[in-house]
């Protein structure tokens, strides 16, 4: 017996389905205005945005004029959030605000705009485009409603991009230094990005090995530099050394740090007693 009902269960099921698109459908082919925005309400409250969305956007341009307009719009706006469609909520977020600048739900409706860009927002290691404009989505927040009652999730998403821009910052600064790797000429280039990423971000925690990787791609750029501008080149390792071990000096690189400094001093006198290094001497008296 248990059995047979068991095998009626799909059936069932599948009519039940059907019945409940039937009369979806419906709702949705229907003129029924006040139905039909019920009917909205009734799928967005049940989390079926899908259906919800379809309703209210067939009912906008029906709405205009009438109280449930503004409400229609907002909810709208919230179906493609809560589908996913971080773009689209976006759009219909900030269109929301501008359209309704005075509504109960504006304050709501910016900080939505904001989000829906923070979740677009890709990780650290692709283009960061996304993250930018919604850094710029939550400082106009934060302006527009400094007492908003969003603000502490305002500025902890802030900071959280802030942070991956910074990470990405770094990582580009960094990819000069790997690129040595495989072509000596990128250490100038390692030398200046790190220096940037220091003056950029100077309160950054990636600052110390920063200014250990930059003391490292200026000693190579001074080992593979000709002779008559290695002296200068060799002089600046140990300037960044000494304004290295001031700022760090518990690094964990402080020991390597120590052997560039070390053989930037011995390059040094090796070459101060290079016959051109005499003549230059010579020269000078």
């Amino acid at each position: 017996m248990t059995k047979r009902i068991l095998s009626y269960l799909p059936i069932v099921l599948v009519v039940f389905l059907l019945g409940a698109c039937g009369q979806y459908n419906k709702i949705l082919k229907s003129d029924d205005v006040d139905k039909k925005y019920a009917a909205a309400l009734s799928y967005y409250e049940k989390e079926e945005y899908e259906k919800a969305g379809a309703l209210l956007e067939d009912l906008m341009p029906l709405l205009k004029g009438r109280s449930e307009y503004e409400k229609a719009n907002f909810l709208y706006a919230y179906t493609k959030y809560h589908q996913g469609l971080y773009l689209e909520s976006s759009f219909h977020f900030i269109s929301f605000t501008q359209t309704f600048p005075r509504s109960q739900y504006a304050e709501e409706a910016a900080f939505m705009n904001a989000r829906s860009l923070t979740n677009e927002s890709p990780s650290v290691n692709l283009d960061q485009q996304s993250t930018v404009q919604a850094m710029a989505a939550l400082q106009e927040f934060m302006r527009r409603y400094p007492q908003s009652k969003y603000m502490a999730d305002a500025n902890k998403i802030y900071d959280e991009l802030s942070r991956k821009i910074e990470v990405k910052a770094f990582e580009n600064a960094r990819q000069y230094y790997k690129l040595t790797n495989y072509d000596p000429q990128y250490y100038k280039a390692a030398v200046v990005s790190l220096e940037n990423f220091r003056k950029n971000y100077p309160s950054s925690v990636y600052n110390e090995e920063a200014a250990f990787l930059r003391i490292d791609a200026q000693y190579n750029y001074a080992k593979e530099s000709i002779e008559s501008k290695q002296r200068d080149r060799y002089a600046e390792v140990i300037t960044m050394y000494q304004t290295f071990v001031d700022a760090y000096p518990q690094s964990k690189f402080l020991r390597n740090a120590e052997n560039l400094y070390d053989a930037s001093r011995q390059a040094l006198e090796k070459l101060s007693k290079t016959p051109a290094a005499a003549a230059a001497a010579t020269a000078n008296k």
